[in-house]
């Protein structure tokens, strides 16, 4: 079936009666040709861009619970390309290209909105930062504009600009970030890779997965053994867990990353706003929510919840930094589970066993990611060459000390990053 503004008026008028379902429910098979495992975003991408760049069909995508209940559906949605680094720059600006289309390739509203993304300084030594950066992303191709404080004021009227302690001096604004509805994302892709044949297989737990001579063979899941030539590892904070099944340890913590909503509120917020004197972030959904989350829970944790703490620590951010938030009540928090590797920058590699693959340790950039993660993931598995998007993302690394990407500065702890 496809969307279009002439098939919703005729639903309308029919009784809704018309609508098939978005994809199917299919029985897993005895082989693929691959097998991924993991239906989030990262997983569903790139079974799509298999199918659709590659031509590869025969595909499964296991989940063991259901598509789009981790973590794509815990986040705050934001989209941005205002990466530093050479490794980091390319890839984020191929996937801020892709999220541009998505919605006409996929034929599905991801609700995808470039409303701009403005990161704040607050001192003199920020501000040059910014600049550096500013004039890195210009260099990628990519777009970027300085902001003084008068600047900041005009987009973002409602801040505490002569706070004593956090004034704010200036803004990197960057106009075609911005934000995109986190379980369409998940459903668009899923859509898409069903309807070029891709089994998507709800409640289908990997158990184990076989290996022989160095080679993998397929898996065991909670509904059977699965033979298959090609397996990607694709599970985002429970990398380290589903990887011990190949006797591999990664160089990844589990920490919970929480986020936070409140009552419906009029529109106010325009932008995505990044606090430059802590991790703070906000912007406002299309139902009207205040959208923002901060730090890690800094403790490893598989639990998809989160600490008073570090919530106490969020809502100081956010009243520091815009006062009148403090009119505005909480309606729900959640927590995802964040992949964290010691230079803060993600793995999308082949590893030791043959037809193993692994795409892991977003930290915290991995809902902006999925676009160019399942198209270099894919592009990887189907020709055993990485992405040029994704040639740094090796995880050797971590193991030679060559060619790490510290995005953030902060050294090799996983918890800073």
């Amino acid at each position: 079936m496809r969307y279009s503004g002439f098939r919703v008026l005729a639903e309308g008028l029919r009784g809704q009666r018309g609508w098939a379902p978005v994809w199917r429910d299919p029985e897993p098979k005895p082989e693929y040709d691959v097998v991924i495992i993991g239906g989030g975003g990262h997983g569903l991408s790139t079974a799509y861009y298999l199918a659709k760049t590659h031509g590869i069909t025969n595909v499964a995508v296991l989940e063991k619970g259901y598509l789009g209940g981790g973590n794509v559906g815990r986040n705050t949605t934001i989209v941005r390309a205002n990466y530093f680094l050479p490794g980091n720059q390319e890839f984020y600006s191929h996937s801020l290209k892709l999220w541009e289309g998505l919605e006409q390739e996929l034929n599905y509203n991801a609700m995808v909105s470039q409303r701009g993304i403005i990161g704040l300084c607050h001192s003199d030594g920020q501000r040059d930062a910014l600049a550096r950066r500013g004039n890195a992303i210009l260099a990628q191709g990519d777009d970027a504009e300085l902001l003084d404080r008068k600047g900041v004021e005009r987009l973002l009227p409602f801040l505490d600009f002569d706070n004593h302690r956090f004034p704010v001096y200036g803004g990197l604004l960057q106009r075609r970030g911005g934000t995109a509805r986190h379980d369409a994302v998940a459903w668009g892709y899923a859509r898409g890779a069903d309807r070029r044949g891709v089994d998507l297989i709800q409640r289908c737990e990997v158990t184990g997965i076989d290996i022989e001579g160095g080679v993998v063979r397929g898996v065991q899941t909670s509904r059977g053994g699965i033979r298959a030539k090609k397996v990607a590892i694709v599970v985002a904070g429970r990398s380290s867990q589903v990887a011990a099944m190949a006797g591999m340890r990664l160089p990844i913590e589990s920490h919970v990353l929480q986020a936070f909503v409140s009552e419906g509120l009029k529109p106010v917020i325009d932008n995505v706003i990044s606090f430059g004197m802590g991790h703070f972030y906000i912007s406002q959904s299309d139902k009207g929510g205040l959208v923002f989350g901060g730090d890690l829970d800094f403790y490893a944790s598989y639990a998809a919840r989160g600490n008073l703490p570090m919530a106490e620590h969020v809502m100081e951010a956010a009243m520091s930094l815009m006062p009148m938030i403090g009119e505005a009540r909480v309606l729900r928090s959640w927590g995802g589970i964040m992949d964290m590797t010691p230079d803060g920058s993600p793995i999308i590699d082949k590893t030791a066993t043959e037809g193993l693959y692994l795409n892991c340790g977003w930290c915290y950039g991995g809902f902006k990611a999925v676009p160019a993660s399942g198209d270099a993931l894919a592009h990887l598995i189907a020709t055993d060459r990485p992405h040029e998007a994704a040639t740094k993302f090796r995880l050797d690394r971590f193991a030679t000390g060559r060619g790490l990407m510290d995005e953030e500065g902060t050294g090799a702890q996983h918890n800073l990053h």
